[in-house]
């Protein structure tokens, strides 16, 4: 007699990957690698992790993989594996990097290593358990459950792992263009970033675009005497601070009008004034009043556009000398939606302060410092699909967050293959990615897997899908 094959079985078959600890044992594995891409002499490595480890995970599982060099230098390798049931189903790409910033072991807690989980009570310690080898691993293993429980996807699935992402990604849009026809897909899923709540799961649309600028002026050679001089040579300090200052009223509101969105599409606003923002951290105040003071917090930090000074210097600080100094610079900050005009950020900039007399003020793009917004149309099916595929396992409602306030290629993918785009994170804003003492919550993990089966599992249903 055949076995009827469930939803509620995959879910439990990728629980007890989790409970037995295969699934512990598989990252542990991944996480020993030590993908530094910031590191050129990891490049190796970079390829090992995809050869020696992700493509024989995936091979079991009927996936043909094909590892392509970078054509980016010093960029590491992409990882195509593809597993096609019939070309009328639909295709779904999901999207992971196996690359992590610097372990820095020397600043780690004692007794945690980078290279290799550490189990705390509900933490998971080591690089890349959070971003991202812990999150594409959900991902792998929810493909298997299903797999396992129903024979087959029921649908097409093609998986990207690149290895260049801590380092902005280069020659990832090059790869995606030349390869566009044979990653066409019907719907794009990915696990990347943290949670905006580690209690409740949540789904991305997106992300904020950002752009980096340096202003700076130098009026002449060498500092001056500043008894002598003071007060009767202009400061470039001075009018710097003041070109600035001009940008946005002492509260923070942006007043360069181009900078910013003409309207929130409602059905964002809808969504963005569902958002309890929680800082996390007792220290930090978000006074209503500062920047666009008419917006919720949800709506500045996901909805509108951002201006920050990341750094400002005239002389030298760490030993002033007693002169008016020659020149000053400032490195500034962008982060915005898809409903800004990013092409005239820097135009409207030079109009604005030239308006304001401070024609001086050089305005330089930072090289390699732009990333592109993008959101998935939120009125796409897709959307509802899979708010009501998660909410079907958790019993509860996720989070629909437009797009994430940090970057995500979301662009680089939605611009090469036309597809809508959903995130759904495993991690949570405690995590420490970037930092030392990385980890994740076993909690969040064991839901993930389940969240990632169960959305996996009602795409191989035809009668459950939009298309």
């Amino acid at each position: 007699m055949t076995r009827k094959t469930t939803r509620d079985g995959a879910i439990a078959r990728v629980r007890d990957t989790f409970d037995s600890g295969a699934f512990l044992s598989t990252l542990r594995r991944r996480v020993a690698i030590p993908t530094e891409s910031q590191e050129p002499d990891r490049l190796p490595d970079l390829h090992r992790y995809l050869a020696d480890e992700i493509a024989p995970s995936l091979a079991p599982m009927g996936y043909t993989c094909t590892i392509t060099p970078n054509s980016a230098p010093g960029g590491g390798p992409f990882l195509v594996a593809e597993r096609i049931e019939d070309p009328a189903l639909p295709t779904l790409l999901t999207y992971g990097h196996g690359d992590v910033v610097r372990g820095i072991p020397e600043d780690w807690r004692e007794g945690l290593d980078p290279w290799d989980i550490t189990v705390e009570g509900e933490r998971w310690y080591g690089r890349g358990t959070a971003d991202n080898k812990g999150q594409h691993s959900i991902v792998i293993a929810a493909l298997e459950a299903v797999l396992e429980e129903r024979g087959h996807h029921g649908f097409n699935s093609r998986i990207l792992i690149e290895t260049s992402e801590e380092i902005g990604s280069p020659g990832l849009d090059a790869f995606l263009m030349e390869h566009a026809k044979d990653l066409d897909t019907d719907l794009m899923l990915a696990s990347d970033g943290p949670r905006m709540n580690p209690e409740r799961a949540d789904m991305k649309l997106g992300n904020r675009g950002g752009i980096a600028f340096d202003l700076s002026l130098t009026l002449r050679e060498g500092s001056r005497h500043s008894g002598h001089w003071g007060g009767v040579l202009e400061d470039p300090g001075i009018i710097l601070a003041q070109a600035i200052s001009c940008i946005t009223t002492p509260r923070g509101r942006i007043l360069v009008e181009d900078w910013l969105p003409k309207s929130i599409p409602p059905k964002v606003t809808a969504a963005l004034n569902t958002l309890k923002i929680d800082p996390a951290d007792p220290t930090l105040v978000m006074p209503d009043d500062w920047g666009q003071s008419d917006l919720s917090v949800g709506e500045k930090m996901y909805g509108w556009t951002s201006f920050i000074v990341l750094s400002m210097i005239t002389g030298r600080p760490e030993n002033p000398v007693n002169g008016v100094q020659p020149d000053a610079r400032a490195r500034c900050q962008l982060r915005f939606t898809a409903d800004a005009d990013h092409t005239r950020f820097l135009p409207a900039l030079r109009e604005h302060l030239d308006a304001h007399g401070f024609q001086m003020v050089e305005i330089t793009p930072v090289e390699g410092n732009f990333f592109p917004a993008w959101r998935t149309d939120p009125e796409s099916p897709w959307v509802d699909w899979a708010v009501d595929s998660i909410s079907r396992t958790t019993g509860e409602t996720p989070l629909v967050v437009p797009n994430s306030s940090g970057g995500l290629p979301s662009e680089l993918f939605g611009r090469s293959l036309g597809c809508p785009i959903l995130w759904i994170p495993h991690s949570y804003g405690g995590c420490r990615q970037h930092g030392p003492d990385e980890h994740v919550l076993t909690r969040i993990t064991r839901e993930g897997l389940s969240i990632m089966t169960g959305v996996f599992w009602d795409l191989g249903d035809p009668d459950g899908r939009p298309l």
